[in-house]
């Protein structure tokens, strides 16, 4: 009887293997951020697929100064599902956690802003609490809606960045 080989794949079915460096565990929002901001394009689609831990949700929530239960409505996490994830330390990924990344380009962009900015009040600006006020305030541009109504979409996000960045140039669009 002759001797029983291992399977070896054939070439259609094995993959290359390739070594991707890990990302950093993510502890809180502004690491995400950092992460965010470096990350390039594929390494994103990566992190969405993979998801983002839920106790960021929390930390979203202090950052910006605004009610848990607000945190999880505007990214479009049920305040239940928000709650089990956090206390089981599961990540959150679809829509509820690209809509976390979201928020972390938000607030990168406004980072951006504040650090370009010449104006004296700039120097120990609180960014992040700003961005909360900012996104519950109703905005001209968007028809009277918040700008917290649109980010649980990826165009809604994409239309609240332009309008971020229309803030620094002073125009509205």
């Amino acid at each position: 009887m002759p001797a029983r080989r291992a399977h070896q794949p054939t070439p259609a079915t094995s993959k290359p293997h390739t070594a991707r460096p890990r990302q950093p565990a993510l502890k809180d929002l502004a690491q995400l951020v950092e992460v965010v901001t470096r990350a390039t394009p594929l390494e994103l689609v990566e992190l969405e697929r993979k998801g983002v831990p839920s106790a960021i949700l929390k930390d979203i929530a202090r950052q910006l100064g605004l009610p848990q239960a607000r945190v999880f409505e505007m990214l479009g996490v049920p305040k239940a599902t928000a709650e089990r994830k956090v206390a089981a330390g599961e990540t959150i990924a679809g829509m509820g956690g690209q809509a976390i990344i979201g928020v972390a380009r938000l607030l990168a962009r406004a980072h951006e802003i504040v650090a370009n900015s010449t104006a004296p009040e700039a120097r120990g600006f609180d960014t992040e609490k700003w961005l909360g006020r900012w996104l519950e305030t109703p905005q001209p541009s968007l028809g009277g809606r918040k700008s917290s109504e649109l980010i649980d979409t990826r165009t809604g996000l994409d239309v609240v960045l332009r309008l971020l960045g229309a803030l620094q140039s002073g125009a509205y669009q």
